[in-house]
């Protein structure tokens, strides 16, 4: 039985990837910040997880973790997940998401000394690198150019995950994830509180949803798709880096319309405002993804509709509604 260690167990990603991990026969060990608490809706994804905690601004806890695990494969799923949260935190983003992966590079290269065991190692890197991209679609070679502190930290890890591999001969891939969603997400970002608002109102609980910029446009795809990627990156002979994505992009209008419609609200657009305060002050330019590397040497494609993935996030918060 192979083990696994999921380091940010506690959110959508590390939730699914440890129902799939399990499915395949594996052990998983999950390591959470010391004091947190397990969301609700994630504990039955991760029954049957074995939780530690540890935390990315500490090499000696990284340390004892892998050392109480002995892990065969490490994802680093870690880090402040807000881009919003970042302007406002910005040592602590840099700490955790950026210098937190050399932490753990450290911790796994002193035990390969110790033991002779080296873990494979993967790192969930994010579009927002690309910042403001000098291509219409961005793959593995698009410049890395960031426009906020979390993209900024993000950047630095990855180029730091590339370094050692480089230079340490570890087997580290990087999956490059373009904006992925679920019902799992916190109402804290955007396209959930879409789907909790728009629940809402369906069901005569709110009156109103405020948004930012209703023009801002993603490359939107399915966390449960998505975690499949980074899975298939690790069990590759050879290490890389892969970006993730579903090569079509939306707007947030795109959104509010397809999950009113879900909701069975059809004139909503009185129902929605604007607020300039929920606008970044750094926007990126538009981010589509050209998975075709993940595609031909992973195996790898999305398998959610856009309209699917809208559609399973309002079912589910109409559900959370009515059981209110």
């Amino acid at each position: 039985m192979p083990t696994a260690l999921i380091t940010g167990v506690a959110g959508q990603d590390g939730a699914y990837l440890s129902t799939q991990l399990r499915e395949r026969g594996y052990r998983v060990v999950g390591m959470v910040q010391p004091g947190s608490t397990i969301r609700p809706e994630l504990a039955a994804y991760l029954d049957g997880v074995e939780i530690v905690t540890g935390t990315m601004r500490d090499t000696g806890a990284l340390r004892a973790v892998i050392e109480g695990s002995d892990p065969d494969e490490v994802y680093n799923l870690a880090g402040v997940s807000s881009v919003a949260r970042s302007w406002h935190e910005p040592e602590l983003t840099a700490d955790v998401n950026g210098t937190g992966l050399v932490r753990l590079v450290q911790a796994l290269v002193e035990h390969r000394e110790r033991t002779g065991r080296e873990p494979r190692l993967l790192q969930a890197s994010s579009s927002e690198m690309f910042g403001l991209p000098t291509a219409p679609m961005q793959d593995e070679r698009t410049p890395l150019r960031p426009r906020s502190p979390y993209a900024l930290a993000k950047a630095f890890a990855h180029e730091a995950a590339v370094m050692f591999r480089e230079s340490h001969g570890l087997h580290v891939s990087c999956v490059v994830l373009f904006n992925h969603e679920s019902p799992l997400r916190p109402p804290t970002f955007v396209t959930r509180k879409i789907s909790s608002t728009v629940a809402a109102i369906g069901q005569g609980r709110a009156d109103r949803l405020v948004l930012g910029d209703l023009e801002t446009r993603r490359d939107w795809g399915s966390a449960r798709d998505y975690v499949t990627a980074m899975w298939l990156a690790l069990q590759a002979d050879v290490p890389g880096d892969f970006v993730v994505a579903t090569g079509v992009t939306h707007s947030i209008r795109e959104w509010v319309a397809a999950a009113f419609a879900v909701a069975g609200v059809s004139d909503w657009e009185g129902l929605v405002g604007t607020d300039p305060a929920l606008v970044r002050p750094l926007e990126p330019g538009p981010l589509v993804g050209d998975a075709s590397r993940a595609r031909d040497l992973l195996g790898w494609s999305p398998t959610t509709s856009f309209e699917d993935l809208v559609a399973q996030m309002v079912e589910a918060d109409l559900a959370r509604g009515a059981g209110a």
